[in-house]
């Protein structure tokens, strides 16, 4: 009977962790995703876990799971959200993100059903409001431009669930306007799971203290926590922002940490490592600029790498050259325009392996462009911003991807390079 009882607790941990995983990678799971089971049937332990080690609350529906994830770090804009694979991914930028807020707000006052047209005009009607015009924002269904940012926000709905398509294409709307027009069911409950705030926008209001808010505060005052002022409520929200930080961010250095989140990270690190280690499978990596979880089984990352194809390939050869050092790719990083530069040697040097597109003239900017912003949201270069430089800059991470020349052993048979000490940095790699 000891024996059942060790099988089943460990049966059960598993699953437990298995559940925790498939929430951290997608936060929204409806009920024909083979997860859905597990988490309904874990959700009570997952609900109290998530609540005391990062403050997230679990939303579990007769016909999906929701995890509000609220980000550490509000301005990091290294995860956009995508659309699509491969070379058809289309990415999300303020302007997408903006227009995906007011499709919101447009479908939940409408009905059951709506059409592709309807929606495009009234993101026309939502940008004449003043506070969104001085920001530049438009909008207008004549512009083929702006009906490919409505298709995209609205196929990121679709993957989601909250629009489910009925009739029509949305690349004849694409090609024809609205005579190419859409039409969606509306899934409502999903639709009000989306939003995760800690205050609802409507409580944000007009009048009294919030009166005196401008567009940005009232953006902020969304997901502003309170906090008790007492040393436990502070502790709590300090284990929580970094257990946000640990479960999200591909490294956490100790220099992007304030004196408070230090010196509780210095005391508390051995304990919360142990307690998200044991809940999610993740092994914990400790170096002297600072530490990451790590996922063995690379499923809990947006980017992966080393990954095949063009990109894949390119994204490598660019975390190798920003880390030889000297020079070029030293501590003062490179330019936009020099990394452009290496990837026109590339095309040359590659261009047997690499696709026909990524070749062509012009190529080398976006590739540049894209393959910066994905070494970016691994942890692994910085960019600048404009009135600094603009430079990327390489950051300690980055040393994994340093190549050194093999090494003979000595005259004792001990290869030299055994006698570093690769657990003091990430760049003794």
């Amino acid at each position: 009977m000891e024996d059942l009882s060790d099988a089943l607790t460990r049966q059960r941990h598993d699953e437990q962790r298995r559940a925790l995983r498939a929430l951290l990678a997608r936060p929204l799971i409806r009920s024909d995703d083979s997860a859905f089971p597990l988490i309904r049937r874990h959700t009570a332990s997952l609900r109290d876990w998530l609540a005391r080690e990062a403050g997230w609350h679990l939303q579990s529906e007769r016909d999906f799971v929701r995890l509000h994830k609220r980000p550490a770090d509000l301005q990091d804009p290294t995860r956009p959200a995508t659309v699509g694979r491969g070379t058809q991914r289309k990415t999300f930028n303020r302007r997408r993100y903006a227009l995906f807020c007011l499709l919101l707000a447009d479908l939940e006052r409408g009905d059951a059903q709506i059409t592709l047209g309807r929606l495009g005009e009234g993101l026309g009607q939502a940008v004449d409001d003043p506070a969104l015009a001085e920001r530049g924002l438009a909008f207008s269904l004549d512009h083929q431009e702006a009906r490919r940012d409505l298709v995209v926000v609205v196929r990121l709905l679709m993957e989601l669930g909250v629009l489910v398509r009925v009739a029509g294409d949305e690349e004849q709307f694409l090609r024809r306007g609205l005579e190419g027009d859409v039409l969606y069911d509306v899934d409502r409950r999903l639709l009000a799971a989306l939003l995760v705030t800690a205050r609802g926008p409507s409580l944000v209001a007009l009048n009294g203290a919030d009166a005196e808010l401008d567009l940005e505060g009232r953006l902020h005052a969304l997901s502003e926590t309170f906090v008790p002022d007492t040393p436990d409520g502070r502790n709590r929200e300090l284990r929580h922002r970094l257990a946000r930080r640990l479960l999200d961010d591909p490294v956490v250095y100790l220099e992007s940490l304030d004196e408070e989140e230090a010196a509780y990270l210095t005391n508390q690190r051995g304990p919360m490592l142990r307690r998200l280690q044991q809940a999610t499978g993740l092994v914990a990596e400790v170096r002297a600029e600072g530490l990451a979880l790590v996922d063995p089984e690379g499923e809990l990352t947006d980017e992966k790498m080393p990954s095949e194809g063009t990109e894949g390939h390119l994204a490598l050869l660019m975390a190798e050259r920003l880390a030889e050092g000297g020079p070029e790719g030293g501590p003062e990083g490179v330019t936009l325009e020099e990394a452009e530069a290496w990837i026109l040697q590339w095309q040359t040097d590659y261009r047997r392996y690499w696709r026909k597109s990524a070749c062509e003239p012009g190529a080398a900017h976006g590739l540049a462009r894209q393959t910066l912003a994905r070494l970016a949201a691994l942890g692994l270069v910085r960019r600048q911003a404009q009135h600094e430089g603009g430079r990327i800059l390489p950051l300690p991470a980055l040393g994994r991807f340093r190549v050194h020349a093999p090494t003979l052993p000595d005259a004792s048979g001990t290869p030299r390079y055994a006698q570093s000490d690769l657990s003091e940095s990430f760049t003794d790699d």
